[in-house]
């Protein structure tokens, strides 16, 4: 299958690098300010490497790629809020020439579900998102799996960076100002961290979710959110002392979607460690299902891409 890969951040180039490895060729690949393109498939390690050393793939513009020759759009450009520009008008343009479209970039289906599945219904073409909750997690096709009708609640750790600060501050008594510095020194939080810990990372997934289980209608604001930046240490060691951490958990439920700090005891499934994340189903005849493991990383996501493509053919 013949990809153009929207987005050159980790996912992106992820994607570009493991094409091969799947079977897939790579015609376009797109940055914000340059594209590369080639319908007998581009050369990714000279992009990948032009990206490194110049800063852009290549010296196309981006909406060459939108133009080329392709099968699947990737699109992993980053998330944006409200009307999720671009990445919206990306998925749109592939549908409305009937291509397939695969997502990373949690914005279209969080915040504009009920809006791509209109695009889908008049297309040839198909949309998937496995990539857009918990990374390599296969929570969404597992949910597809199962159906989603028979799936009454999901709920999980989403965000590697919140557990992350979370499990500091609870095993070494660390505040979380301190912690979310090491964390930034680590690569693990971004310079700007809010995203992550005020909770609206983990509150697009559950806007998924819901979508997904609940047959659309969600969007970010139906999500009630509440994140880690005013968890203080005292409330770990408190609950450490009842044999309890506290961790950010998002649940969707027939009442709706949310996501907040919560007690769990140490030894539950909830209660992953560091950077890794966790998905637990509900469902009426297959009882709980808990899916664990990274949330986020290029060649990790870029694992749920490429069997979404795979799935696709």
């Amino acid at each position: 299958m013949k990809l153009a890969v929207m987005g050159a951040g980790d996912v992106g180039r992820a994607v570009v690098d493991l094409a091969d490895e799947y079977g897939h060729t790579v015609s376009a690949f797109a940055d914000s300010t340059s594209a590369v393109v080639d319908p007998d498939g581009i050369d990714a390690d000279a992009a990948l490497d032009h990206k490194e050393r110049v800063g852009r793939v290549g010296e196309g513009d981006p909406a060459d790629a939108l133009g080329a020759t392709y099968d699947a759009l990737v699109e992993a450009t980053p998330t944006t809020l409200g009307d999720a520009h671009p990445g919206f008008e990306h998925v749109r343009a592939a549908l409305e020439t009937d291509r397939h479209v695969v997502l990373a970039n949690k914005g279209p289906v969080a915040e504009r579900y009920d809006d791509l599945r209109a695009l889908e219904a008049d297309s040839a073409g198909s949309i998937r998102f496995e990539a857009t909750v918990a990374g390599a997690i296969p929570a969404l096709s597992t949910i597809d799996g199962i159906g989603a009708e028979r799936v009454t609640a999901a709920r999980g750790v989403l965000n590697g960076t919140a557990n992350f600060i979370l499990t500091r501050m609870a095993t070494d008594g660390l505040d979380y100002e301190h912690v979310l510095a090491e964390a930034q020194d680590l690569g693990v939080a971004e310079a700007d961290p809010a995203f992550d810990v005020e909770g609206t990372d983990a509150a697009l997934k559950c806007a998924i979710l819901a979508n997904v289980i609940h047959g659309g209608g969600y969007s970010l604001a139906d999500v009630d959110v509440k994140g880690i930046t005013d968890v203080p240490p005292s409330a770990l060691e408190l609950a450490a002392e009842d044999g309890r951490t506290v961790r950010l958990i998002g649940e969707v439920t027939e009442d709706g979607a949310r996501v907040g700090p919560r007690l769990v005891p140490e030894n539950h499934t909830l209660a992953v460690a560091g950077t890794m994340n966790i998905v637990q189903l509900e469902t009426e005849h297959a009882g709980r299902l808990n899916l664990s493991g990274r949330g986020a990383g290029g060649p990790e996501t870029a694992t749920a891409v490429l069997g979404d493509v795979n799935r696709l053919e």
